[in-house]
């Protein structure tokens, strides 16, 4: 049975030198155990060997019989970057992510980052990473330095993921409203998932889901909050007429459409996305290797879930290769 990671995080090395050469707004420290850590407002990463050494993480991989990992960048994201210095930070990892799938195909694909605080350009590195490098779709950032994933600077993003049938995966950001978040971890721990949910509502609310059919979506950590409150997004469509203005049916009905990845070890919380999504729509995802994240936990509570066999082979990987179009044994 194939087990696929579909939400896991890798800084490729020429990306990490960038950033600690001070050709990047990022504050890259060094921890006591010779790790560098990025600083950005909120929060922190610390790149620990799993995030930079792919040797390394092929064997974990093997350990615990994972057998491929969907590689994507992750916070602070090259967006917070200058315009220019996002381009060619976001070209650079995506070759990077290239030659992870050239040279380690085994066991790794990736999908884009994008230099999205210039959405011209996020364009054009969609289309070449789709066209040239082989990649499905990018991962999109919750907000871009507080703009809307919703605003109609990224339709044509969008028209060119409508036209190929791109995967866009959102993984949230530095939150709206951040500065309420900044004790007890509440960046990560509450403010990741409020704003992956704001993100997935306003993205059906404004009718960019309606208006571009082909594109697959993806959420990060079982979607936030929205399959928990799904209902209460219907109850709006039926009683502000705001909520119809854009959109011909119900949120539930396009969000059950959406890919939800496993990034929430509660077997309760996984059970209510199972029903609400069905288990066709759920990928397995360990956040892999955040210190909050952890490949036992993913395979252990999917293996828990009370589903058939055929769909919890779905869920550890079948339903990934087809999302992604790969061929697995």
């Amino acid at each position: 049975m194939p087990i696929i990671d579909f939400h896991n995080h890798y800084y490729p090395p020429k990306y990490m030198q960038a950033l600690q050469s001070g050709a990047s707004s990022i504050k890259v420290t060094v921890d006591s155990e010779g790790n560098p850590v990025l600083h950005y407002p909120g929060d922190y990463n610390v790149a620990v060997r799993g995030h930079r050494d792919l040797a390394y993480r092929q064997e974990v991989l093997d350990s615990h019989g994972v057998s491929l990992q969907v590689l994507t960048l992750t916070t602070p994201g090259t967006h917070v970057e200058s315009p220019a210095t996002a381009v060619k930070l976001a070209s650079l990892v995506n070759d990077e992510f290239k030659e992870a799938m050239d040279t380690r195909g085994h066991h790794f694909t990736a999908l884009a980052t994008l230099p999205l605080n210039d959405p011209a350009a996020a364009v054009k590195e969609l289309d070449r990473a789709i066209a040239q490098l082989g990649m499905r779709g990018a991962m999109l950032f919750s907000n871009v330095n507080g703009v809307a994933l919703s605003d109609r600077r990224f339709w044509p993003m969008y028209e060119l993921a409508n036209d190929r049938g791109a995967v866009l995966y959102i993984h949230p950001e530095h939150p709206v409203g951040v500065e309420a978040m900044m004790d007890y971890w509440l960046m990560p721990l509450v403010g990741f998932l409020f704003d992956t949910t704001l993100a997935a509502a306003s993205l059906v609310f404004s009718g960019v889901v309606e208006r571009f059919p082909r594109i697959r979506w993806a959420l990060c950590h079982l979607g936030g909050a929205i399959p928990y409150l799904a209902e209460r997004l219907d109850r709006g469509f039926h009683a502000f007429k705001d909520c119809r203005a854009h959109i011909q049916r119900p949120p539930s009905t396009y969000l059950r459409d959406f890919y939800y990845d496993t990034v929430n070890f509660n077997l309760a919380a996984l059970q209510l996305a199972v029903s609400f999504a069905g288990p066709e729509h759920i990928l397995a995802g360990s956040d892999y290797p955040h210190q909050i994240g952890s490949i036992p936990s993913m395979l252990d509570a999917i293996g828990r879930l009370p589903v058939s066999d055929d769909e919890r082979a779905g869920i550890y990987g079948l339903n990934a290769a087809r999302l992604l179009g790969l061929t697995v044994s």
